[in-house]
């Protein structure tokens, strides 16, 4: 069986390989991604997750392998603030300064469809990150590098300066850089078995 991963995430790419699936090919869905804002984070990133699947799911042509695509989604929230990537340095910098000493929770939802049969499943899977306090200097150097512009909540916590930010996290590490492995790996040996 084949993975398709439907994330055009260089992060999520690199998480898949600690699963030990071998037959990994990325196909990313080109979805405008809309949410409503009233349901809860864990609804919305799993309805985010599920769109991106699904529109992964209609491009597999006749012919493809069978497998499984999975779609996964991931947001930040601060309070009842929902931060999502950041539209330019601006942006980046109140998210940066909003964050600074305080815990938000990084949710991730991950929706698997089996193809061709479109069985699925959804889960999703909240981090609680705690941010020290961050003066106004070090949040400018780190939106001037552009490393914050394609995050969610304008950080990353794996191989980027951001990772200094972070004072304590509570569950899964490889959350908040876009995958629970521990508890997509566990899914996914129920769901789909032969990926292994």
């Amino acid at each position: 069986m084949t993975l398709y991963l439907a994330s055009q995430s260089p992060r999520r790419a690199l998480l898949i390989k600690l699963l030990g699936i071998t037959d990994v090919v990325v196909s990313p869905s080109n979805i405008e991604e809309v949410f409503d804002y009233s349901e809860s984070p864990s609804a919305i990133v799993q309805d985010l997750a599920y769109q991106k699947a699904a529109a992964t799911l209609r491009s597999l042509g006749e012919g493809q392998r069978s497998g499984v695509v999975l779609g996964a989604d991931t947001i930040v929230v601060l309070g009842d603030r929902i931060l999502g990537k950041p539209l330019d340095k601006n942006e980046a910098v109140t998210m940066l300064a909003d964050l600074s000493g305080k815990t938000h929770s990084v949710f991730t939802g991950v929706v698997l469809l089996e193809y061709p049969s479109g069985k699925s499943l959804s889960f999703f899977e909240k981090t609680d990150v705690t941010f020290r306090t961050l003066d106004s200097e070090e949040i400018l150097n780190y939106v001037n590098s552009g490393a914050p512009m394609d995050k969610a909540g304008a950080y990353g916590i794996q191989e980027d300066q951001g990772a200094v930010f972070v004072k304590k996290i509570v569950g899964d590490y490889y959350n908040v850089v876009g995958l629970p492995i521990c508890s997509l790996y566990e899914h996914l040996r129920h769901f789909a078995p032969k990926l292994f």
